[in-house]
């Protein structure tokens, strides 16, 4: 059996996880603006029909895939490890940031020509649906069991630990080591929700 006739078979998750690769990777090539159905479907081997069949343009296609490959922190079930928890959250957002996927979200976001829909789409369908901005959904999870006041977690206290993330890449081009993970909790996080580090 040829490679063609192989690909062409592929079905369900297989092929719908081949066709997120090939979006990622093409926008990587070229850049969201320039994304077509045609690059698509010729970077993941299927037919444009196969591609409209599930999705009504290229963008659709990105956030389908940003949807499926954006990672969700697991708090602790027990509750008892906040500081922890907030590390292995933060540690997830550097890992995800080094994948095409992370990549694809950073070049939205930082695109001066982006389209306003794409970046709202991202946030309303992808952030939204997936836990917010790492850390919140700890965050949540420590609050709503009374660790902290649950009125301390303000938009911008659940954004500081992505920030200081995102500050460290941008400064240094490198992913912050694990200490630098726990400086950021343990002097930024945890104080700006009245805890001291244990």
């Amino acid at each position: 059996m040829s490679e063609h006739n192989a690909r062409s078979r592929r079905r369900g998750e297989e092929l719908i996880n081949a066709i997120h690769t090939a979006v990622l990777e093409e926008v990587a090539e070229v850049g969201v603006a320039r994304l077509t159905m045609e690059g698509i479907g010729k970077r993941a081997a299927t037919p444009r029909t196969t591609l409209y069949r599930r999705w009504s343009d290229p963008i659709e296609v990105l956030l389908d895939a940003l949807y499926h490959m954006h990672p969700v922190e697991e708090p602790t079930p027990g509750a008892d490890d906040l500081r922890g928890d907030l590390v292995r959250a933060l540690r997830l957002m550097v890992d995800w940031a080094l994948t095409p996927a992370g990549r694809a979200v950073a070049s939205i976001l930082t695109d001066p020509k982006g389209s306003p829909r794409v970046h709202e789409a991202l946030f309303e369908r992808v952030f939204a649906n997936r836990g917010g901005t790492f850390t919140s959904t700890v965050l949540r999870h420590y609050a709503e069991r009374g660790h902290f006041p649950a009125e301390l977690l303000t938009p911008v206290v659940a954004d500081i630990g992505e920030a200081l993330v995102t500050k460290r890449l941008i400064d240094t081009g490198a992913p912050p080591s694990d200490a630098d993970l726990k400086a950021i909790v343990d002097q930024a996080i945890l104080p700006a929700v009245g805890l001291r580090p244990a």
